[in-house]
C-alpha cells in the first residue's frame, strides 16, 4: 500500500471514530475532570494526535479507548501544569490514577452510561430549554456551532454565546454530572427527549456537509430513547419518541441511492424497508396512545406510521396526515409543522392548496431563510404542472441549501423542470 493510500486510509479512520466516539470521549472526560472546556480541548487534541499516531503505529483495535485514554493523559498534563499547593497536586494524583471507564463496546449501559449522564446534566431545569438541547448535540454528537444554529434556524453568533452562558451556569450553579433519581425524571424529560430527537433528525437529514444520512447518529439516538423508555416505562411521550425514530429509521437505507442522494419518499423500494423496526414502533406508539395523554412525540409517531404502513406511496393516507399535523400544530405551533402540513394538504386536495398554504408561509417571512420552503413550492409547483415557475422557486432553493446531497437532487429537479 502506497504512502498516500496508506495516510487517505487513516484520516478515514480518525473520521469515523469522530463520528462514532466523540460523544462516549468527552463524556467521559466531563466526568473525569469536572471541567467541559478542559474535556472539549482535550478530545481534540487526542483526535488530532491520532492522524499522527495511527499513521505510524496503525489504527488500533478499540479506536474509542485509545483516544478516551489519550485525552485523559492530556488532561493530566494541563492540571499539572495549572496546579498550585498540595491540594491541586492531590486533584492531579487522584486524575491520574482514575481510569474512566470506556463504553463503547455496543452495551447500552444503563442509566449509569456517561453519555446518559451527560444529557442529563444538560437538561438540568436550571437551563433555558434551547440551551440543554443545544450544548448536548454540542458535547454529546460533536455537532459544530454552525450546524446547531442551522438546526435552530438561529445566528452562528447567538448559538455560540448560547453555549458559553450554558456551560458557565453548570460550572457556577454546581449543577451534578448524573441521572436524576426518580422524583425529579419528569422536569427533565422535554429536555432530554427534546435532545434524543434533534440527534436523530442531524443524522437522517444531516444540515450541511457531503452526506445525506449520519447513521451513526441515527443508531446513537435510539439507543439512547431505548435506555430512555426503560428508566421512564410509564411516559407515554418516551415511548412515543422510541416509537417514531424506529419508524424513521426502517425507511433509512432507502432514503439514499447509491452515490448517496435523496431519494423522494414516493420513489423508495418499501419491500427494502425495515419490517421489524417498522412493527415495533407501531407497537410502542399502540402503548403509547393507550395511556390517553397524547403529545408532539405520539402524533409525529402517527403521522410515520401513515407512511410506514401504506402498501404503496399512492394508497397513503395524505388526509389523515393533513389532520395529524393540525392537531401537532396545537402542542408546536411552529411554521415548520405548517410548512408540513401544506405538503400534506397538497397531497389530499391538490397542489393549489398547499400552494396557498405555502403563500402564507412566505408572506409571514419566519421560514425565509429555510431551503425546504422554496423546495416545497418548487415540488408542489412541479405536480400542478407549471415547470417553469417550479424551476424558479428551484433555483431559490438551491441558493439555501446547505446539505451537498439535498444539492444534487434539487439541481437534478431543476433540469427536469427547465427541460419540461
Amino acid at each position: 500500500m502506497n504512502k498516500g493510500r496508506a495516510a487517505n486510509d487513516v484520516e478515514k479512520a480518525v473520521a469515523a471514530a469522530f463520528r462514532e466516539e466523540w460523544g462516549q470521549v468527552v463524556a467521559t472526560l466531563i466526568r473525569v475532570t469536572g471541567d467541559w472546556d478542559l474535556a472539549e480541548e482535550c478530545a481534540q487534541d487526542a483526535f488530532a494526535q491520532a492522524l499522527g499516531r495511527w499513521r505510524r503505529d496503525g489504527v488500533p483495535l478499540r479506536p474509542g479507548a485509545w483516544l478516551t485514554t489519550t485525552a485523559r493523559n492530556r488532561a493530566v498534563d494541563v492540571r499539572r501544569r495549572e496546579a498550585v499547593g498540595a491540594e491541586k497536586l492531590r486533584e492531579v494524583a487522584v486524575l491520574a490514577r482514575d481510569e474512566p471507564s470506556y463504553e463503547g463496546e455496543g452495551e447500552d449501559g444503563g442509566v449509569g452510561d456517561d453519555r446518559l449522564r451527560l444529557i442529563f446534566t444538560c437538561c438540568h431545569p436550571a437551563l433555558p430549554i434551547e440551551a440543554r438541547v443545544a450544548l448536548t448535540l454540542r458535547t454529546l454528537a460533536g455537532l459544530t456551532t454552525p450546524e446547531i444554529a442551522r438546526a435552530f434556524l438561529v445566528p452562528e453568533a447567538t448559538m455560540a454565546q448560547r453555549l458559553v452562558r450554558a456551560k458557565r451556569k453548570i460550572r457556577n450553579a454546581g449543577i451534578p454530572y448524573r441521572v436524576p433519581p426518580a422524583h425529579l425524571l419528569p422536569e427533565r424529560t422535554t429536555g432530554v427527549l427534546g435532545v434524543v430527537y434533534l440527534l436523530f433528525n442531524e443524522g437522517y437529514a444531516a444540515t450541511s456537509g457531503a452526506d445525506r444520512v449520519r447513521a451513526n447518529l441515527c443508531a446513537e439516538a435510539v439507543r439512547l430513547a431505548r435506555v430512555l423508555a426503560r428508566l421512564m416505562p410509564d411516559e407515554p411521550e418516551v415511548l412515543g419518541l422510541l416509537a417514531l425514530l424506529l419508524l424513521h429509521d426502517a425507511r433509512r437505507a432507502t432514503r439514499v441511492d447509491a452515490a448517496g442522494d435523496p431519494v423522494s419518499l414516493e420513489d423508495q423500494d418499501r419491500t427494502v424497508w425495515d419490517r421489524a423496526e417498522a412493527e415495533e414502533g407501531a407497537a410502542l406508539l399502540e402503548n403509547a396512545l393507550r395511556r390517553g395523554r397524547p403529545g408532539p412525540y405520539q402524533i409525529q409517531a402517527a403521522v410515520a406510521a401513515c407512511h410506514t404502513t401504506a402498501p404503496t406511496a399512492a394508497e397513503t393516507d395524505w388526509a389523515d396526515i393533513a389532520g395529524l399535523y393540525g392537531e401537532l400544530e396545537r402542542f408546536v405551533p411552529s411554521a415548520v409543522v405548517r410548512l408540513n402540513r401544506a405538503v400534506a394538504v397538497g397531497m389530499s386536495e391538490g397542489p393549489q392548496a398547499g400552494l396557498t398554504l405555502v403563500a402564507e408561509l412566505e408572506r409571514e417571512g419566519e421560514l425565509a431563510d429555510y431551503h425546504l420552503l422554496p423546495a416545497t413550492r418548487a415540488d408542489l409547483l412541479r405536480r400542478a404542472g407549471r415547470p417553469r415557475e417550479a424551476a424558479q422557486a428551484y433555483e431559490r432553493a438551491l441558493e439555501l441549501v446547505e446539505n451537498d446531497a439535498e444539492r444534487r437532487f434539487l439541481e437534478r429537479r431543476l433540469v427536469e423542470c427547465r427541460s419540461a
